[in-house]
């Protein structure tokens, strides 16, 4: 390429500039080779015409394509130089705050002056096991790279880190540590890693300082190597030291202070332990007050001194050294503070006696005031002759008093450093180290003196060792790839280092200087000048003799001569020194021992391998210990360094201090600039660029450039000559690219030739696309307007010719309209004339005739109208009044109605109203109805003397009717007949009157009882309506509490939910460290028996497997937990003094001692009775009948005990039920329920009243049924088979026939003893009447003991109850304790109340189980003293009567305990094969054997061989078969513990088994899904609850494992399926790599592990599905492990994404999308899309959509904050801030929009935790899921070999 072609318009560029280094300008005319100008313009829009020349100003550097701004590393730049490095770090560092970059081989860190949340354990977790290049830059990325290269190539590893004071050197280096210690953690409990960062703290009080630059600046040099075994975990740690700044103790510049551990003490002198140093302020001492400023802002120097307390106590210091420590740092102090006072001669000085500094100096380091005194004045000079002691001047005296005090503080330096080794040395053989080498930077003040010298000289040696280093790798890398390479010309400065370390080279003269007696700075300067004047490297000023330049690698720097001699002599007296040897305290003796320190190590290697010793040489002669030089020692300790590098590999950092004035985020690019020359960053650039910088592979070259190919180019399918044919068209000159066999290399500056001509391409194909859319476009306009334009036309001329139609139309239409008008008008006119003459005369005729018309109707009318209206007016008036009485009555009424409904609403809110509204109305209605009956019976009194009265009236008419019959017959006279006519009219008409009185009253009767019964109807409905609402009412609040209730209730059981999972998930964590502790403990356990070896065999003691049993949980067997001689046994072998400490064991054996003392009085009890009852017996009944009598009542006492145990299970069980019925409501304190539990309580008390009632019904029946047949019995086969089995058989269940026979064979032996047959002929009378008395008396005393036995238990029971309501009120004062808490008050009272709670409950439980435990063993020893007794009793009484049949009998009916053909689904095996079982079904089982079986097989088999152990009631069988099945579990995973099938096999099964003991309990809980046939196989005689809880806790071990296999198998498809892979083809756009994409950690052939794609990790999901499911896991866990699964895919691809700046675009957001729509499509087909998983891929999704959305505007802003509510502000920021284009048509997310987006989330209340915890597991949840299978129909396949197992 030609300069024309680069140089041309709108190419930007760097021209220097004065204050900010460089300043970027554009090109804006074409440069043509040979022009003087080059036409600019600046950023500001300002122009420039820039000069160019041959020599001086060449042509400007080019800036780099804006894609490549903000890379991760500098050699990924296309452009290498100076201001191209500096952009790159100043974008990075201000705009997305990313404080690291690579440059190739460096990684360069920028001191923020800030705290950033980026060094968390879960950062340390997130680089650990990337490459290099994988992740964003970082000091864990190099860390990692270190320890990833040990453990790979075997090889030793150092860290440099080295940058000015201030830069952050510490601090990387301690980051470094931090990482080493958390990735490489010892392997035993040493604590190693904790001791290596425990090591820092101490070097930063006594080796850092405030200065200038830095106030926590580091004064020395240190190299730290951490060893490590063959396992590469920390086994120890060395430290040595460099050139320690020992001036600073005596002298410090303004503004700076001494070593911080002067401070801490100070400010820690008033505490107790401090008061004999006699320290005050740091103000009162002048070593400490020269800088004139004591504090630091921001540090708290006691806090900080308590933390070195801390450390040193940590690493082993015993207080006492530590105090001696403190005291000698204190006497350095007072012996600054001793007052040297000048004589007049001015050659001599002294102390005086009474200065108490010198007293409190002498006293703190135990040595002799006087010779102090004296010496510190004088000095002895010895010749060959003579001794002389001088007087010292005061200059000179205190010159030695300062050397004393760095001296000291030397000494005291290096011991402390010593002793740390020794504390970090192990005994363990070391394989390997990774050494951190923290040393200063190169440094150049205005004065320069000795210790710059040093500091420089070394930053010459390891920059010598850099540049090798990495023109080594650049030559490694070439002819890896098989190119050809030329030497690259780079810096050596093996002359510089000539200069200084060579023979009579500048420390070679200071030497001889400091031997000659009076040698000066002058002297050795003027042989400098004379010695170096020709070298290129040294130079002497003009206008100075006592200064010289070095000219280093970095820069030009000025020594001042003056202080060289003494700095290098170091020189202390002798006498001062032998006083301190002769201290009295033997910390200060041991710092100044001659032989103290080792002789000058010697450097041997083999291998890789470097034998470390200390750094400090010492001369083999003891005389001569002060006068050998601090330059030659420095050169010696360098040297021994400098081997130790060459024989390591070196990873560098380097560390840039962005400003001097210490503020956050701020960037100096001039001083930037300076360090970046000092520390080698710019030579790394250099050489990278000398050679080919640029590197692709071709699979890159060609998805990225292949828009610059032909199609016919793309067409072969060999890419690498598509790539070399692409390049040789391009790029003409060969020598600017080269092939390898994977990559491509280019020339600097041909990466950005290429992207231009691919930006051109672009550009060129835009323009194109955009002429021919903008063509189209103005084509589709001319049409529009073209068409637009002739419709106008159309449109217009059309108008125009309709317009002149209208026109003559209207023309035509107007002339008719005028002449039609002119006609009308004129006629009009003519008829209007016509028409008025006639109106005149018709009106003026009719008016004559009505005026005399009118006259006649005037006064007529008159008349009418003052009658109406007279009328009128009174109706109106009458009207008016009427309807004012009206309204004023409708006012006042309506009033009173509104005053009474407002009332009545007041009154109808409460119930009550509406029940005296109710009660109103029924007396409304009842008065009402009362008045109407009273009406009713009123009109009947009515009716019946109306009726009355007519009847009279009737009665006299006719009475009258015959006397005027009398009357006409006897006379004939008319005037009497006239009266009595009307006489009776008379009456008639009264007749009539009373008749219609008689209607009237009727009707009003009528009305009014018309009118009451629709009041009542009226009242009816207002009733019903009232009542309605009433309900209404009550139907609301009844809701409305509901409501209130649920709502409550609902709340409750979520906050319930939410404790139960944070219990769950602590729970099981602490079963996760316990699971971890355990397998500490093996492993420990396995080195002690490897440490202990001894050959030969040696077998194991039989009950070893249960005494090393790996589980820690408490047994059921009832021979460990109540036995008392194992708990003293415990004691014996734990030892008093331990067994003393252990709380629970203490209180079990004082509570077994207890309960053993009241044992021991009731057996003596028991003994006494069945003593007192044998001699009454054997008194009662002599002779022959007392064998009868005696088995008589045994039977009688057999019966009777066994109904009262059977009465006594059955109230148990009663009692069992009431307990379990209060339980469930006890946390509810209700007075109803307390009630209803009360009434459960008498309901079944009442029962078994009943029931007892039923039982001594059934015992009549059977009685008379025993008397009815006691004549068909033989007596003595009843006495035989029946009475002594009873008696050896007491323990065991009798059924029926056993008692009738027991009962029956009692019943002869009476009959044998006494005859009866005298009574009557068969003696059935007599037999009878025995029969009934021995009913009578077995009836009587079963009666009264049940009712003894009934009354015990309603006491028990009603004390109960009492306990039950103290504990209900007891609990509700806690509930209202609790709720009067805060709500975080109230989660820890109630875990509290919790544990508390278990606590007593498993105490309680434990007391339960060894009184039960103990009992069963009580009762056992009675059973066999009695068959003891029994058996010699029956011995000796039958030996004469059958002496060869009784014990035959005897032994063959104890035997005999059940019918065993009753029972199945049991297997039986002998306890010598149960070894032989474990190992079939356990330890030598494979998944595979039993996939074609029922799954969960061998869970199956070990629950029926524990049904059995059960069913024969063998305690040590169960306990014994358990525990091997539990152990065994636990040796298998933990043999297989990375196999992922094996883990999930026994997840299955031992969930199973966990079930089975479940499912077959006995628990009504778990039985009510069972059949009838599965609750006959429940466990009869063992409570396994413990063991259930054991096995619970190893199902949770069981699914950590299961979930930890499953994620290290995910773990390296995760990031290259989710994020690298391309599952969308063609999407994904790949930028210019840098060096780091080629780490030395990568297998660039191979492709590293970027082969997974999505397909495949979505097949690995399906295999483990697969797996769970052919095992038979049950779905809830399949699905929980999937939803874990799910999240830690989450985790680690955000916290990838987070940490990767090239993944962070917009193809990156779509393939995310993509993979996770996916995924989710996944689920749904395996039905897993109810398992929770896909909440767990939230945070992805977002920061996929994150990636996609549109970055510019405040919507979009807006927008994101409420899309992205599942991500974290930190976490929005930081994708933001890697958001990075794939070309550069898409813009970068500007830093004002981050800014807005910052603000708009700074209301969250985000966790500071920027990455997602990897580590963090969901509490896992083991539903019980019961098993339809019977067991009886399970198959063994044969292929087991499990022949020993008999089906019972």
């Amino acid at each position: 390429m030609s300069v024309n072609e680069l140089y041309t318009k709108y190419t930007r560029v760097w021209i220097p500039d004065p204050e900010e280094v460089w300043k970027a300008a554009e090109i804006i005319k074409d440069y043509k080779e040979g022009d003087p100008i080059l036409h600019l313009k600046l950023e500001d829009e300002s122009t420039l015409e820039y000069p160019i020349g041959p020599k001086h100003n060449q042509l400007p550097f080019l800036r780099n394509p804006d894609i490549l701004v903000g890379e991760n590393d500098l050699t990924a730049l296309s452009y290498l130089h100076e201001p191209a490095v500096l952009h790159n770090l100043r974008v990075r560092f201000l705009e997305s705050n990313h404080i690291y970059t690579y440059c190739g081989i460096v990684l360069v860190a920028i001191n923020p002056y800030e705290q950033l949340q980026i060094y968390g354990e879960e950062v340390i977790n997130a680089y650990s096991g990337q490459n290099m290049g994988d992740m964003d830059p970082h000091i864990f990325a190099v860390a990692e790279e270190a320890y990833k290269q040990m453990a790979r190539d075997e090889k030793n590893q150092s860290i440099i880190v080295s940058g000015e004071s201030g830069a952050g050197k510490t601090v990387s280096a301690k980051y470094a540590m931090r990482f080493f210690a958390t990735v490489g953690g010892s392997a035993n409990d040493t604590n190693v890693e904790e001791k290596v960062l425990a090591s820092s703290p101490i070097m930063e009080a006594i080796g850092n300082a405030k200065t200038t630059r830095n106030d926590n600046s580091s004064r020395f040099g240190k190299y730290i190597q951490i060893g490590f075994d063959r396992r590469y975990h920390i086994i120890g740690a060395n430290m040595r030291t460099y050139l320690l700044e020992k001036s600073r103790v005596v002298f410090q510049a303004e503004d700076e202070r001494n070593y911080h551990i002067f401070y801490q003490l100070c400010a820690s002198a008033s505490l107790p332990e401090f008061k004999d140093v006699a320290l005050t302020s740091a103000e009162d001492f002048t070593y400490t007050s020269l800088g004139e400023n004591i504090f630091i802002d921001g540090v708290n120097d006691a806090e900080d001194f308590e933390k070195t307390r801390q450390a040193f106590t940590l690493l082993g210091v015993k207080d006492s050294h530590q105090l001696s420590i403190y005291k000698i740092i204190a006497s350095i102090l007072h012996l600054g503070n001793v007052e040297i006072r000048a004589e007049r001669d001015g050659e001599s000085c002294h102390v005086s006696r009474d200065d108490s500094h010198l007293h409190h100096f002498c006293r703190l380091l135990g040595v002799e005031q006087e010779q102090m005194e004296h010496w510190l004045c004088h000095r002895k000079l010895v010749t060959s002759t003579e001794t002389y002691v001088k007087s010292m001047s005061h200059t000179q005296a205190s010159n030695a008093r300062n050397a004393l005090a760095k001296h000291i503080y030397a000494h005291l330096f290096d011991w402390i450093v010593e002793h740390i080794n020794k504390a970090l040395h192990t005994s363990t053989k070391q394989h390997s180290f990774i050494g951190v080498l923290d040393i200063y930077g190169f440094e150049t003040f205005e004065l320069n003196s000795f210790e710059q010298f040093c500091i420089n000289y070394a930053n010459e040696k390891l920059q010598q060792q850099f540049n090798s280093h990495v023109f080594k790798l650049e030559q490694e890398e070439y002819m890896k790839e098989q190119i050809p390479w030329t030497l690259i010309d780079f810096y050596d400065n093996q002359p510089c280092i000539d200069l200084i370390e060579a023979r009579l080279g500048i420390l070679d003269l200071l030497d001889e200087e400091c031997k000659v007696p009076k040698g000066t700075d002058q002297n050795w300067a003027q042989k400098l000048y004379d010695h170096h004047s020709n070298s290129q490297h040294f130079q002497k000023p003009r206008m100075s003799n006592t200064s010289f330049i070095v000219v280093h690698f970095a820069d030009k720097v000025e020594y001042q001569c003056d202080g060289f001699l003494e700095k290098n002599r170091d020189t202390v007296y002798e006498e001062q020194i032998n006083i301190l040897k002769a201290s009295k305290f033997q910390l200060v003796a041991d710092l100044f021992q001659e032989g103290k320190e080792a002789p000058v190590p010697t450097t041997t290697s083999k291998g890789s391998r470097i034998n470390v010793r200390p750094a400090k040489p010492t001369p083999k002669a003891p005389n001569r210990e002060h006068r050998k030089t601090v330059g030659h020692q420095f050169r010696n300790s360098l040297q021994l360094l400098m081997e130790t590098l060459n024989a390591t590999t070196p990873h560098y950092v380097r560390c840039i201090k962005p400003n001097d004035e210490k503020e956050a985020f701020s960037f100096d690019s001039r001083r930037a600039v300076q360090q970046l020359r000092a520390c080698g960053v710019l030579e790394t650039i250099r050489i990278s660029a000398a050679g080919y910088p640029s590197r692709w592979t071709y699979p890159d070259f060609f998805s990225r450039y292949r828009v610059l190919m032909k199609k016919k180019d793309m067409a072969n399918a060999d890419k690498k000559v598509v790539c070399r044919n692409l390049l040789e068209t391009l790029i003409k000159d060969p020598d600017k690219f080269q092939f390898g066999k994977t990559k491509i290399f280019f020339r600097a500056g041909q990466v950005a030739y290429l992207e231009k001509l691919r930006a051109d391409k672009f550009r060129s194909a835009c323009i194109k696309i955009q002429k021919t859319v903008r063509g189209w476009l103005q084509r589709v306009r001319y049409r529009k307007i073209r068409k637009s334009a002739i419709t106008l036309q159309r449109y217009g001329r059309g108008y125009l010719a309709r317009r002149l139609a209208e026109h003559l139309r209207l023309t035509r239409a107007a002339i008719i309209c005028q002449k039609q008008y002119r006609m009308v008008r004129d006629r009009k006119a003519y008829l209007r004339v016509r028409q008025a003459v006639v109106t005149i005369q018709a009106f003026t005729r009719g008016m004559y005739t009505r005026r005399i018309y009118q006259e006649f109707l005037l006064h007529h009318k008159a008349m009418i109208i003052q009658k109406t209206v007279r009328g009128w007016l009174e109706r109106k008036k009458f009207r008016r009044a009427r309807n004012a009485a009206i309204v004023i009555q409708c006012a006042y009424r309506r009033l009173q109605a509104k005053r009474q409904l407002k009332q009545l609403k007041i009154e109808a809110r409460s119930a009550e109203h509406l029940k005296k509204l109710n009660i109103g109305m029924e007396n409304k209605i009842v008065q009402l109805q009362r008045k109407m009956d009273e009406h009713n019976k009123e009109y009947k009194s009515q009716n019946e003397q109306l009726s009355a009265a007519n009847t009279a009236l009737g009665t006299e008419v006719n009475k009258l009717q015959k006397e005027l019959d009398q009357l006409r017959s006897r006379q004939g006279d008319g005037s009497q007949l006239t009266s009595l006519q009307e006489e009776l009219e008379r009456l008639r008409v009264e007749l009539q009157e009373a008749h219609a009185l008689r209607k009237s009253l009727e009707e009003e009767h009528n009305n009014e009882k018309q009118g009451l019964e629709q009041r009542v109807e009226e009242l009816e409905k207002e009733n019903f309506l009232l009542k309605e609402e009433k309900e209404e009412m009550n139907q609301r609040i009844i809701n409305q509490s509901r409501s209130t209730e649920d709502q409550e209730s609902s709340e409750k059981e979520a906050h319930l939910q939410a404790e139960l999972d944070e219990e769950r998930q602590r729970y099981q964590n602490l079963v996760k460290e316990f699971s971890r502790l355990e397998q500490r403990y093996d492993i420990l356990q396995e080195e002690v028996s490897l440490a202990k070896f001894q050959p030969g065999h040696r077998r194991n003691p039989s009950n070893q497997s249960s005494l090393e049993s790996d589980s820690n949980y408490p047994s059921i067997s009832t021979s460990e937990v109540g036995d008392t001689e194992d708990s003293i046994q415990q004691v014996e072998e734990m030892g008093l003094e331990k067994a003393a400490m252990d709380i629970s064991l203490f209180m079990k054996l004082q509570k077994r001692v207890r309960e053993l003392e009241q044992e021991r009085r009731r057996l003596q009890t028991n003994l006494d009775k069945m003593e007192e009852l044998v001699k009454r017996k054997g008194a009662e009944h002599k002779g022959s009948t007392s064998e009868q009598d005696y088995s008589a009542d045994s039977a009688y006492n057999s019966l009777k005990r066994q109904e009262l145990e059977s009465e006594n299970k059955k109230l148990k069980n009663d009692l069992n039920e009431l307990r379990k019925t209060v339980a469930d409501h006890a946390s509810q304190s209700s007075s109803n329920e307390l009630q209803d539990s009360y009434n459960l309580l008498l309901n079944q008390l009442k029962a078994a009243n009943e029931e007892l009632e039923v039982r001594k019904e059934e015992v009549l029946i059977l009685r008379t049924q025993i008397v009815s047949s006691a004549q068909q019995k033989d007596a003595d086969n009843h006495i035989e088979t029946n009475s002594v089995p009873e008696w050896t058989n007491s323990n065991k269940h009798m059924d029926k026939d056993e008692a009738l026979q027991a009962y029956h064979g009692m019943c002869e032996s009476k009959n044998r003893a006494q005859d009866w047959g005298y009574l009557n002929e068969d003696g059935e009378l007599g037999l009878a009447y025995q029969g009934l008395k021995q009913v009578a008396r077995l009836l009587e005393a079963q009666l009264q003991s049940q009712s003894r036995q009934h009354e015990d238990e309603l006491e028990a029971l009603r004390t109960q109850i009492e306990l039950l309501k103290d504990d209900i009120e007891r609990k509700q004062e806690l509930l209202n304790h609790t709720l009067a808490l805060s709500p975080d008050a109230q989660v820890e009272f109630s875990i509290q109340q919790e544990i508390t709670r278990l606590t007593n409950e498993n105490l309680d439980l434990k007391e339960l189980v060894e009184k039960l435990e103990k009992n069963e063993k009580k009762l056992k020893k009675q059973l066999r003293i009695y068959m003891k007794k029994v058996q010699e009793l029956e011995v000796s009484q039958a030996a004469a009567v059958q002496p060869t049949r009784a014990r035959p009998e005897l032994s063959r009916q104890v035997t005999v305990q059940r019918k065993e053909k009753d029972f199945e689904g049991m297997l039986e095996y002998c306890k010598e094969d149960e070894a032989l079982l474990v190992k079939t079904l356990i330890t030598d089982m494979k998944p595979h054997t039993v996939s074609a079986t029922v799954p969960c097989l061998p869970a199956y088999i070990l629950f029926m061989c524990i049904r059995h152990a059960d069913y024969i009631n063998d305690d040590q069988k169960v306990h014994s078969l358990l525990t091997s099945t539990i152990n065994s579990i636990k040796k298998v995973l933990k043999k297989n513990n990375d196999d992922f099938e094996t883990t999930s096999f026994w997840l299955a099964n031992t969930s199973r088994l966990l079930h089975c003991l479940k499912q077959y309990s006995g628990d009504e809980a778990f039985m009510t899904q069972n059949t009838p046939k599965q609750n006959e196989h429940c466990l009869k005689n063992f409570d396994l609850a413990e063991y259930r809880q054991v096995l619970s806790d190893l199902s949770i071990q069981i699914y950590q494992q299961l979930i930890k296999v499953a994620e290290g198998i995910m773990q390296p498809m995760i990031v290259s399926a989710m994020l690298e892979s391309e599952s969308i083809p063609s999407l994904a756009g790949v930028k210019p790599m840098g060096y780091r994409n080629r780490s030395s950690s990568m297998d660039c052939e191979g492709g590293g592990p970027g082969g997974y794609t999505l397909e495949a990790l979505i097949r690995q999901l399906g295999q483990f599905h697969t797996i769970m499911g052919g095992h038979g896991l049950d779905p809830e866990i399949a699905q929980q492990v999937f939803r874990q699964l799910f999240y830690s895919i989450n985790a680690v691809t955000l916290n990838n994404l987070l940490l990767r700046k090239d993944v962070c675009s917009w193809s990156t957001g779509m393939q995310l999308r993509y993979n996770i729509s996916q995924m989710e499509e996944w689920l749904r087909g395996k039905n897993l899309h109810q398992s929770g998983a896909v909440a767990t891929m939230e945070p992805l999704i977002q920061a996929a959509q994150l990636l996609q959305v549109k970055k510019k505007t405040s919507q979009d802003a807006e927008a994101i904050c409420s899309l992205c509510t599942a991500l974290t502000t930190q976490q929005i920021v930081k994708i933001l801030n890697l958001y990075t284009p794939l070309n550069e048509f898409e813009e970068r997310v500007t830093v004002a929009f981050i800014r807005n987006i910052q603000s708009r989330l700074q209301d969250r209340n985000d966790t500071p935790q920027l990455l997602v915890d990897t580590k963090h597991t969901f509490p896992v949840l083991f539903p019980y899921t019961p098993s339809a299978m019977s067991l009886e129909t399970l198959h063994i396949p044969a292929c087991l070999n499990l022949d020993f197992l008999t089906r019972v």
